[in-house]
């Protein structure tokens, strides 16, 4: 059956553990997740000498692996079988382990995790394994996502954070929770229990102002500030290796590619709006507010300013003496008037 993360970590701490486990996607902080939670916590580490067999998809094969699973324990309770980078077996070796799921042996937990994708459903392996034990299943993060992740992991770990300063993580580290989390880690350890993790704490130790930011510009951008554009703008240039033209842009893409979605929407609701935009409901009246001084027409033309810009960043229409910072400015300007 298919579980989520919680509830396969809730039933193996109580002793319900299945005979075997599938775990795929391409969220790999929720594979890491898993899968070191079951080499550390199912055989008892002075019995995995004997009990507990890891190997990695591109140096076994599945005969091995069910060879390994159908071997009882010989010191503790249970033994288990790991196969990492599942994905390295071949196709056509899958069968095997639907044979094995017709008689699992019980003493047995053999976890599969394969990595950069889904596992084909369509696989007779995959049927016999959601039939007899545990499918976990976890396409990439999007933004939203990413965010509501940033203020869970803070509250389980003890801590507060503001929306805006969970909003300027995600902003500047993508969609990467494991980069995420060890940001989140790291900030940890300089808190006390039950402080709250805001802008300045952002700034201070992650290296991200809470003022000069690509947050801010794309909000200062759907105002039209001018001269807020201008000071950020400025700042970005004399901080090249902070603000990366490529990270720049990419968040400008995101944000006016949004905006051109909540212009067409017709429910233009928190919730409605923040689903539709998977983005956190707290930011949708950032778009509320830009709305009104853009026109499709426009956003369209600035799909295009970013798309000449990203070619010239590379070295294509561009003679070489236009600068990343240069090339921002004329970007930021065009987009604006």
């Amino acid at each position: 059956m298919a579980k989520t993360l919680q509830q396969i970590i809730s039933d193996a701490k109580a002793g319900k553990l299945a005979p075997v486990y599938l775990f795929s996607g391409e969220e790999g902080y929720y594979l890491d997740q898993l899968s070191d939670y079951f080499e550390n916590n199912i055989v008892e580490e002075a019995y995995r000498d004997f009990d507990q067999m890891v190997v990695y998809g591109r140096d076994t094969n599945m005969l091995s692996v069910i060879a390994a699973a159908q071997q009882m324990p010989m010191m503790s309770p249970r033994r288990l079988v790991l196969v990492k980078e599942a994905q390295g077996l071949r196709k056509d070796e899958w069968e095997t382990l639907a044979h094995y799921c017709e008689r699992p042996n019980p003493c047995t937990t053999l976890v599969f995790v394969y990595r950069n994708g889904c596992f084909d459903k369509r696989l007779k392996a995959a049927k016999a394994v959601e039939k007899v034990g545990v499918v976990f299943e976890r396409k990439k993060v999007q933004e939203r996502e990413a965010a509501e992740e940033v203020l869970k992991w803070v509250s389980e770990a003890g801590f507060r954070i503001t929306e805006k300063a969970a909003m300027l993580l995600t902003t500047y580290l993508g969609t990467d929770l494991a980069k995420i989390a060890n940001e989140l880690s790291k900030l940890c350890i300089l808190l006390k229990p039950g402080d709250t993790i805001s802008e300045s704490t952002i700034e201070s130790n992650v290296g991200i102002s809470k003022k000069y930011n690509v947050y801010e510009l794309q909000n200062a951008i759907g105002n039209k500030d001018a001269a807020l554009c201008t000071r950020i703008v400025n700042h970005f240039s004399a901080n090249p290796k902070d603000n990366p033209l490529q990270l720049v842009t990419s968040v400008l893409y995101n944000y006016i590619v949004n905006l051109m979605i909540y212009l067409q929407l017709e429910d233009k609701s928190k919730d409605a709006a923040s689903k539709a935009l998977g983005i956190n409901p707290f930011f949708v009246r950032d778009f509320a507010t830009a709305a009104p001084n853009y026109s499709l027409g426009k956003l369209a033309s600035c799909i295009g300013y970013l798309y000449d810009t990203d070619l010239r960043s590379k070295g294509i229409r561009n003679s070489g003496t236009i600068t990343d910072g240069e090339l921002l400015k004329e970007l930021v300007f065009k987009i604006i008037h």
